[in-house]
């Protein structure tokens, strides 16, 4: 019996196994994708809010400013691309400028450092691509961008390498109360654990009502983007946001670590937990708010559009509390925006509340933190020349568009969570994120896959299973 069983792999499940992973304690962490990040953590702004949006008093503000300034040092150890461009919230008349007043009280009451309101000239001084009738700015400069996936990603491999269990197509079908704990079921195996921890995204409702009577309600919201071309990424070199409103943060535009630009979101109630299609309606919408902010912005060099999926409910606050019904079991859910921002924070919560329940924490002597990984774009000459002598295979570009090797895409396989499918190399190595979004490299991809792995190229799919990129084999006949 382990003694925390962890069920969802986004960024809250993988900060709450990166945080227990320094306890002596046994974890495992069932994933129903075939990948870690594969929802919501994946397709979201890349945004680590500063924290003056929550209302003061609440975990979310709470958690929020703690779990940016966490973030900064994980991502320093564990080599995720992180920078600290900080944020602006325009305003664009003086019901606005108000709301900015709102906005920095709030700022202050969090406790978010250095915030401060900027005049239309001192906002213009910093962005002279924003529209002329911006009229002032809120500016926090403990704001972030970071790369979503690979954040969630390291934590979890580190976590992994510290003994945590992770078992990926793992969905949980079943949950039942047993002596001194529960029994959980997945469709190839049985799983028995001391406590559970709830972070399945907008499925978490789902998973409670297997254990628990319903407590609360998860309604699914869709946002849609837009990704640029890295030609458009010195538009603006902060995150550039609105004043929110009763749907969220609003649409934003900002640079991305990887020095495209990203925009977005809309925000659309859907009834399903996995619509992630993108609209022709959604994306006018997002293109004609962004225009208002920062009108240069050219959307013919859109490389891909994509929509993720919020976990909203019906407070204002994050759901982190023991069932009230079944001790022992405890939900992470409603984790909407700043969930990224939050997470570590989060998982810190969470670890404070098993402690409160029983379990023991005690510290690991031997836990080993870091991680690294080669990145051939960024390698000086020197450097480059060093890994294809060691290693030839780092002298062949499968990438163009990113400059990503077949030494990188093969070293993949060797860590901790090796990639199931193409984009998971792309998620893991950048193979695929440039401008052809994988139409030179894709094939390649797959067929260092299949050889690596020792199966056919069929078998591999683009992401989650039945994503299949190819559906059978030709074979031509001799004459």
């Amino acid at each position: 019996m382990t003694d925390v069983l962890i069920i969802g792999c986004g960024v809250i499940g993988a900060a709450c196994a990166y945080e227990l992973a320094h306890s002596n304690v046994s974890v495992t962490v069932l994933e129903a994708d075939n990948d870690v990040a594969n929802g919501t953590t994946k397709a979201n702004s890349a945004i680590l809010h500063a924290g003056y949006d929550p209302h003061p008093g609440t975990r979310m503000a709470a958690l929020n400013v703690e779990g940016v300034a966490l973030a900064r040092d994980i991502c320093a150890r564990l080599d995720v691309p992180y920078d600290p461009i900080g944020s602006l919230v325009l305003a664009f008349d003086e019901k606005d400028l108000e709301t900015l007043n709102v906005l920095y009280d709030r700022g202050i009451k969090n406790g978010v450092p250095d915030i401060e309101l900027l005049t239309a000239d001192e906002v213009h001084a910093m962005e002279p691509n924003l529209a002329d009738n911006v009229c002032g700015a809120l500016y926090a400069p403990s704001a972030a961008v970071v790369s979503p996936w690979e954040y969630c990603l390291a934590m979890a491999e580190v976590a992994v390498k510290n003994g945590v269990e992770l078992h990926r197509n793992s969905p949980v079908t079943a949950i039942e109360q047993i002596e001194g704990g529960f029994r959980v079921h997945t469709p190839d195996a049985v799983y028995e654990a001391r406590y559970i921890l709830n972070a399945a995204g907008v499925n978490a409702g789902a998973v409670h009502e297997l254990v628990a009577p319903k407590e609360y309600h998860i309604t699914p919201n869709r946002g849609e983007y837009y990704l640029l071309d890295k030609n458009q990424g010195q538009q603006v070199s902060h995150v550039i946001f609105q004043c929110p409103n009763e749907n969220g943060k609003g649409v934003l535009v900002s640079p991305t670590v990887h020095g495209n630009l990203i925009v977005g979101p809309n925000a659309e109630g859907v009834s399903a937990a996995d619509d992630t299609e993108t609209t022709s309606a959604g994306l006018e919408f997002v293109m004609n708010a962004a225009r208002r902010s920062v009108p240069g912005i050219n959307f013919r060099e859109n490389i891909r559009n994509f929509a993720g999926v919020r976990a909203n409910h019906s407070s204002d606050d994050f759901l982190i509390a023991e069932s009230k019904f079944v001790p022992g079991f405890f939900d992470l859910a409603g984790i909407k925006s700043p969930g990224l921002s939050a997470a570590p924070a989060i998982a810190k919560e969470a670890a404070r509340l098993l402690a409160g329940a029983g379990l023991e924490l005690p510290p690991k002597a031997d836990f080993a933190d870091g991680r690294t990984r080669v990145r051939f774009n960024e390698c000086t000459p020197e450097e480059k020349n060093a890994l294809i002598a060691e290693d030839p295979r780092y002298g062949r570009i499968i990438c163009r568009c990113e400059t990503v090797t077949e030494g990188e895409i093969v070293a993949t396989l060797s860590t901790p969570i090796p990639p199931m499918s193409v984009n998971g190399v792309k998620r893991r190595v950048g193979a695929g994120m440039g401008r052809c979004q994988g139409g030179f490299c894709g094939p390649r991809v797959q067929d260092i896959l299949a050889r690596e792995l020792g199966c056919s190229p069929v078998d591999i799919p683009m992401d989650s299973n039945g994503t299949w990129v190819l559906c059978g084999e030709t074979k031509s006949k001799a004459n």
